[in-house]
């Protein structure tokens, strides 16, 4: 169980730490409708990371068997993830700002201020199971897990602990905005603009060190 979890840690934290997430959720706050929307994006995101954590976790145990041992399979589809998370790191750092230039931020972002409870949560979901970084990286968690584990307990744990991890800088700006909403819209706005501005490079270091480890993983397998 440790090691399973262990393993699923830096892909969590890549789940994480994902700017433009956070950046949503934060313009949510900051909206006339904030604890509707803030809170409908927060389940979104939660069901979304639980539920493609899952089917990957599902579909991995049915192709290897869950014995935990080296298996060709599973490094054929690690080496596949690896390479394209470490393609979307060259994207990434090729699409940054330069010197004096503006972020470029997605289009939907302007929409924040009309959207609904249930469109915020689907927007949330979205965001997070079809999104296809967080795609890659909840496939390769639940690779890990289904990999490792053939016991259905432990395998939700670790789910579990992908989930809340994975959720977490989305949870705790929502959850101090419900908490202390006058004290948090300065933080939260000054945090928005960080972000903005280093998004591309965040991702590129985030997603090439993970990319990386899946590649190395890889070639244990064989």
């Amino acid at each position: 169980m440790g090691a399973v979890i262990g393993e699923v840690l830096p892909l969590a934290l890549g789940v994480a730490i994902s700017p433009i997430p956070i950046i949503a959720a934060i313009l949510m706050l900051l909206s006339p409708r904030a604890r509707v929307t803030g809170v409908g994006f927060l389940l979104g995101w939660v069901l979304g990371i639980l539920v493609a954590s899952s089917i990957f976790t599902l579909l991995s145990a049915s192709l290897t068997g869950g014995d935990g041992g080296p298996q060709p399979v599973v490094g054929v589809i690690q080496l596949v993830l690896g390479a394209l998370l470490l393609l979307m790191a060259v994207r990434s750092w090729r699409g940054r700002p330069r010197d004096g230039e503006e972020p470029a931020m997605p289009a939907w972002m302007g929409a924040i201020d009309k959207m609904s409870l249930p469109m915020a949560l689907g927007f949330g979901f979205l965001m997070s199971a079809v999104n296809p970084k967080n795609l890659l990286l909840a496939a390769s968690a639940g690779l890990a897990i289904g990999s490792a584990t053939s016991d259905a307990g432990s395998a939700a744990i670790a789910i579990a602990v992908f989930t809340v991890l994975a959720a977490s800088t989305v949870a705790v700006p929502v959850i101090g905005y419900l908490v202390a909403a006058d004290r948090l819209r300065g933080p939260l706005d000054s945090l928005r603009g960080w972000l903005a501005s280093n998004n591309a490079v965040i991702m590129a270091v985030l997603l090439l060190v993970i990319g990386v480890s899946l590649v190395g993983k890889a070639l244990g397998q064989f």
